[in-house]
């Protein structure tokens, strides 16, 4: 039996009284993630182990099995993984957003989600200007980019940006996990110096004077956060026995997991980590990969952006192009297939649009196999789970259950 996981990534909600005090999730029309549910078996999955931040990088490890205390590095490394940056000893690795500042304000975490190509010219400037033997900025996708410095201590408190859209920036600024830790105060002071010095460099840059002219939120700062060192994780195959596995993504930590997990990268044009994203192009990618691999990880962005933004009724459309535009094309066509395909469908956290960041709330999942008992579940939501055959499971149980034929 072949086996994709099919993630919408900050699916999972709260209720919304504009809805009717149901989810997205729950007003959406998702006929093809009801039917999977009715057809298979369902529950809850804890995937923020105690002590962890809600990042999707955490969230969609747990989804794999992988122990958090064990392996977890940062988002950082898995961002260097994927767009081929090689941590070398000592190397410290952070995602750095490119950030829009408003006055004293931090006005969001994407600087209006400023293109590739933009920001590409504004991370080699930075690089140009900043960077050194110490020091080095890589671009990566959209506002989601690299820093990498050597000999810095990853002990040091740095705030998502999108966990604190509309706040001032400067209580935020980089500093130690524990006052008096001079080796970790040396690594904050570098990092808010690089975001203070970033600022003033950006502000008029030609990119930026684009931007405003256009109307749009220039990309007037970085913002670093979750350093960590190359991690010590296995591989599905070693784990679990799977032969060969890829993973479709567009956003870089999910493949960065994906070269450590030993899967195949898979690229898929026009999948922009948006609500305007090619669903049908990765779902067929998806397809294409089932039939020479055992396992295939298709994760999509594009409710986890809606919901940082704070958009009900996006999210409600980024749900429902999931189902319909993923969920369905993959269902019906390995149906057809003779070799059986096991479908789970799951969040990876929730996003709940009226704080605009991750919770670690346990998400819902359902795991469907061809033939499989179903439980007594009809539908697909945070709710209905709740009476599912699985009840809550944690650490490597949902992967474990999944993968088992």
């Amino acid at each position: 039996m072949k086996h994709i996981i099919i993630l919408g990534d900050g699916m999972a909600d709260e209720p919304i009284a504009s809805l009717g005090g149901k989810t997205p999730l729950q007003y959406a029309r998702t006929p093809y993630m009801d039917r999977l549910a009715r057809l298979g078996v369902t529950g809850r999955l804890k995937t923020v182990a105690d002590g962890f931040h809600p990042g999707s990088e955490v969230a969609n490890m747990s989804v794999l099995g992988y122990d958090l205390p064990s392996v977890y590095e940062g988002r950082g490394v898995l961002e260097a993984a994927s767009i081929g940056v090689t941590l070398q000893p000592g190397e410290m690795a952070m995602r750095c957003n490119l950030v829009c500042v408003e006055g004293d304000l931090l006005k969001n975490h994407s600087a209006g989600h400023i293109s590739t190509e933009e920001a590409d010219e504004l991370i080699r400037f930075l690089n140009e200007r900043l960077g050194s033997d110490r020091i080095r900025f890589y671009t990566g996708v959209s506002y989601r980019h690299l820093l990498v410095i050597k000999n810095g201590d990853k002990r040091v408190e740095c705030i998502p940006p999108h966990d604190v859209p509309l706040h001032p920036f400067r209580p935020l600024l980089p500093k130690p996990e524990n006052p008096g830790d001079k080796e970790a105060q040396g690594t904050a002071e570098l990092l808010s110096e690089l975001i203070l010095k970033s600022q003033a460099l950006l502000k008029d840059h030609p990119v930026n004077r684009r931007r405003i002219a256009e109307g749009k939120d220039p990309a007037n700062s970085i913002w670093p956060w979750s350093p960590g060192y190359r991690p010590a994780m296995r591989t599905l195959k070693e784990m679990y026995g799977i032969r060969n596995g890829a993973v479709i993504s567009a956003v870089d930590l999910i493949r960065g997991i994906g070269v450590y997990a030993g899967m195949e990268v898979l690229h898929v044009e026009g999948a922009t980590g948006l609500y305007d994203t090619n669903y049908e192009g990765k779902a067929r990618a998806a397809l294409d990969a089932l039939r020479t691999n055992d396992f295939v990880y298709l994760h999509i962005e594009a409710s986890d952006e809606a919901g940082h933004e704070g958009d009900v009724a996006l999210k409600i459309k980024t749900i429902e192009n999931l189902d319909a535009r993923a969920v369905r094309i993959i269902y019906e066509e390995t149906s057809q297939w003779d070799e059986p395909v096991a479908i789970a469908v799951l969040p990876d956290h929730p996003t709940p649009c009226a704080i605009r960041t991750h919770t670690g709330d346990p998400v819902p999942f359902l795991i469907y196999k061809p033939g499989m008992a179903p439980d007594t579940v009809g539908s697909f939501d945070e709710f209905s789970v709740r009476e599912g055959k699985y009840g809550l499971l944690e650490k490597d149980q949902f992967i474990h259950e999944f993968l088992n034929d």
